[in-house]
């Protein structure tokens, strides 16, 4: 190709990015499916754009901008609060990985790493799609508050497994690579308080483009380590998050809505780029049964996990318990990252990388058309000024 028809193509690409998913929302199709899709059409399609080191590099910073965000979102203070609920959320959730890696090893003929992350793959939600959709959903305050709080907690947790299993090849890996990410941890905080005392009096509202600028670093150290970009984006958003009561500015409408910009200008190119990687043998007869089997099975069992939890512990109907539960099926960024690894990585049949694509695509359609929701839209920024009511307060209690 010519320079000439390659601006032509990125011209075209953005079109296709920005407006065709807009127009597609008419049918409840999220924008985040119609990208992968486009990325499939371009890639399988018409063979354009599979090894553009531009398209990476878009990507890239796509899923480092949902990730920084998605720990941006975290408050320890609140999960520690409900505590209780929370932890047995959590139990069941890690009650269900050990159970469905179990049944993995044994249909799939895995070993027991590359089990785990196909458990994990099923059943973690995808919080920061969950997280930028809340706006859109038909659902009470105190529905909200509980959707974010165990999406993010169950993210936390499946983001430490997703560690431990892929450093724990040897000890030495193992011992080298926690002490890395917590070299991380403690330094971070530091070069944060660096930013404020000597550069921030110097350089007023650069607290934005710092903050991405050391996400993308830190997600590039832990890529290098092997657990990927999203595990360092995340830890700078957890810091960012803690650090904001010396640093309020971290966490101002103002920084939090261009981040907001930021992703969403950036998560379309990642979502593509999914769709590029996609073969055609990913979908056959095979994977396609895999897929189907996957949301036969694990989308009932997810719905009546959560709704019989909320029951039991907190006395709520059946149909709320559902709803919340519906709310939290997409799992499409987890599982599209550990889908990847498990190719790359663990070289797992294609039928079971595809049937994992099926499920997630699957699943993310299932809230807008259940619920009666608008389709999440990564590409319309909403500025976060939404509270996210404590359902002790009044209205709002268990």
């Amino acid at each position: 190709m010519t320079d000439y028809s390659n601006e032509l193509y990125y011209i075209f690409l953005l079109f296709a990015l920005f407006i065709v998913p807009r127009v597609l929302q008419r049918f409840r199709l999220p924008s985040a499916i119609t990208c992968v899709g486009l990325g499939a059409l371009a890639g399988l399609g018409l063979g354009l754009f599979h090894l553009d080191g531009t398209v990476q590099l878009l990507s890239t910073l796509g899923i480092v901008a949902l990730f920084l965000f998605a720990g941006l979102d975290v408050d320890f203070v609140e999960l520690y609060r409900h505590r209780g609920v929370v932890a047995q959320h959590l139990g069941v959730m890690i009650l269900s990985v050990a159970v469905v890696t179990v049944i993995s090893q044994y249909l799939f003929n895995i070993g027991t790493r590359p089990a785990m992350l196909v458990a994990l793959a099923l059943l973690t939600p995808s919080t920061g799609f969950i997280l930028d959709s809340l706006s859109t959903l038909g659902l009470s305050e105190r529905e909200k508050f509980w959707i974010r709080t165990k999406a993010i907690a169950t993210e936390i947790v499946a983001l430490l497994v997703l560690f431990f299993v892929l450093q724990t090849t040897t000890v030495p890996q193992f011992a080298k690579s926690v002490g890395i990410m917590a070299a991380l941890i403690i330094l971070l905080p530091l070069l944060f308080k660096m930013f404020a005392d000597w550069i921030l009096p110097y350089a007023p509202r650069t607290e934005f483009t710092f903050m991405v600028i050391v996400a993308v670093a830190a997600a590039f150290i832990t890529l290098r380590l092997g657990v990927y970009y999203l595990v360092g984006a995340f830890i700078v958003g957890l810091v960012a998050h803690r650090f904001q009561h010396k640093l309020p500015a971290l966490a101002s409408d103002q920084t939090l809505h261009a981040l907001e910009l930021f992703a969403a200008f950036f998560i379309p190119f990642y979502f593509f780029s999914a769709g590029l990687h996609l073969q055609r043998d990913d979908f056959s007869r095979l994977a396609l049964l895999t897929g189907g089997a996957f949301v036969a099975v694990m989308v009932p069992l997810r719905l009546l996990s959560v709704a019989l939890h909320r029951r039991a512990v907190m006395g709520e109907s059946l149909r709320t318990g559902m709803r919340i539960g519906a709310s939290m099926l997409p799992t499409l960024v987890f599982t599209l990252v550990i889908a990847g690894i498990l190719r790359d990585r663990f070289d797992v049949p294609g039928y079971l990388f595809g049937g994992l694509i099926v499920y997630t695509l699957a699943n993310t359609l299932i809230p807008g058309f259940t619920l009666g929701i608008s389709p999440t839209n990564f590409m319309e920024p909403k500025i976060a000024t939404e509270e996210y009511l404590d359902p002790e307060e009044p209205g709002l209690s268990n």
